[in-house]
């Protein structure tokens, strides 16, 4: 008997080219778990419902859990000539159990049964890359606490703008993380519905209780609409996008982190064990992890416009173009825990040079903006003045070759009588960062509620 699921209608030999290009098996192997997880609640919902017999339930259970241990163990090798991982695991059940496998497709279709898979390997996956990012934003939030205290520029433009302590600076990054988390765990509240028992697209007549294996799989519910469910790949999506705005937020710390560790900063260095040498000169050392993250955003990007792509042109319900949204979410997946894993572990073992971000703060007059907003408050000129005589200062600093912090009393006041003594020591770098105390803050004092409020969410979070 042909292995082909479509045999039954067509009576000619498939191309070989058509099977080729139709193959799956190669890459949907990945969800032999999920399949066989699906097809354990499918085979007991049948024998609850009075479906199939006890007996053929208890011989489909007894089948798939063998074949669960023989393809772990490698007893059973998922490289034959089936079309997909479906039939490979109901032909290999059907060798073993005899007709009560054949029985086990009663009441739904691959394209329920694909849509089961799939959806149960990206709801598995988001929870553990959502896991690794509450470990991503603890390490954070501890490098942060660690720091709160150790000055360094602030950039816009990537230009030396206001001190802000690099406590403050991690804290932006596990920010950005608590937000990749709060967007994958929103997606797995969101997508955590059954497609199983939709068939191949209006349901079944069998008398069948989707409710059933929704609660065996542990899903919230059965979706609603099953025209809608077969040809759903909006959970596959969201995982996209979530990895790829994830990843991009990983690229722009390793942006950071590529420049911090050039030799035109020494900010920080990276441990030897995340970094490699150069072929022919000795004296390297490179910055290849956030380099290579850094490029793996794009990749990420890719997965995600390929299968938005894939999925804009598709009339209800499953189309066989659907095939094509594993690869990219499977690609994405790896890359996603394989980055958050070795972002972790290089962040923990990084040196941060504090003496070298403090020596920066000296460059580019940072605290320029508390002479502006002293002459404000205190002298009662319009901000814009006040603006022009600040500029006038960093001149003379300029002249000097000095840091506007390092200017004396008189030197201010040859710029403008107005400027009172008291301003000298509000031109200091760590009083200026200290300063800035409204919500949010770059203050110690402000850094520190952050970290202890970060660190109250990821308790709630555990």
């Amino acid at each position: 008997m042909s292995k082909k699921i479509a045999s039954a209608r067509i009576s000619e030999k498939s191309s070989q080219l058509l099977q080729d290009l139709n193959n799956s098996l190669p890459f949907d192997k990945v969800l032999y778990g999920e399949d066989i997880q699906g097809s354990r609640a499918h085979a007991y919902m049948l024998c609850e419902q009075g479906i199939i017999s006890k007996e053929d339930y208890e011989k489909i259970e007894f089948g798939l859990l063998e074949i669960l241990e023989e393809v772990e163990s490698g007893v059973f090798v998922l490289d034959g000539d089936d079309e997909d991982i479906h039939m490979a695991i109901e032909g290999r059940l059907t060798q073993k159990v005899g007709d009560a496998g054949k029985r086990l497709h009663t009441a739904r279709s691959r394209n329920d049964q694909v849509a089961l898979d799939f959806r149960l390997y990206v709801q598995k996956n988001t929870k553990v890359i959502a896991h690794l990012l509450l470990e991503n934003i603890a390490i954070f939030v501890s490098v942060a606490e660690t720091h709160a205290n150790t000055m360094l520029p602030g950039m816009t433009h990537l230009q030396h703008a206001q001190p802000i302590n690099f406590g403050y600076h991690m804290l932006a990054y596990a920010s950005m993380f608590k937000r990749d988390y709060e967007r994958f765990m929103s997606s797995y509240v969101r997508n955590n519905y059954s497609p199983i028992g939709c068939a191949a697209l209006a349901g079944t007549p069998h008398p069948i209780s989707r409710q059933i294996t929704s609660d065996k799989l542990g899903f919230t519910a059965p979706t609603l609409n099953c025209l809608d469910t077969v040809s759903d790949r909006d959970f596959a999506l969201e995982i996209l996008f979530n990895i790829s705005t994830m990843m991009m937020h990983i690229s722009r710390l390793s942006e950071e982190l590529i420049l911090w560790s050039a030799s035109e900063f020494k900010w920080v260095t990276l441990s030897d064990r995340h970094a490699t040498g150069s072929s022919i000169m000795p004296q390297k050392k490179n910055p290849d992890i956030p380099e290579l993250l850094r490029g793996k955003t794009g990749r990420v990007n890719g997965n995600l416009i390929g299968l938005l792509t894939v999925m804009k042109g598709l009339p209800l319900a499953y189309n066989k173009d659907m095939q094509e949204d594993k690869e990219g979410v499977f690609d994405s997946v790896r890359t996603a825990i394989l980055s958050l894993q070795v972002l972790n572990e290089m962040i923990v073992e990084m040196s941060v040079n504090a003496d070298k971000m403090e020596a920066a703060c000296m460059i580019g007059h940072l605290s320029a903006t508390d002479l502006a907003d002293y002459l404000v408050k205190e002298a009662g000129l319009p901000f814009r003045d006040a603006y022009h005589i600040t500029g006038n200062v960093v001149n003379l600093a300029e002249e000097k070759g000095l840091d506007i912090s390092e200017l004396s009393l008189v030197d201010l006041q040859s710029v403008d009588e107005r400027i009172g003594e008291g301003v000298v020591a509000l031109l200091d770098n760590r009083a200026s960062m200290n300063a800035r105390q409204s919500e949010g803050g770059t203050a110690t004092v402000r850094t520190l509620e952050q970290v202890e409020s970060l660190k109250g969410w990821l308790s709630s979070q555990m």
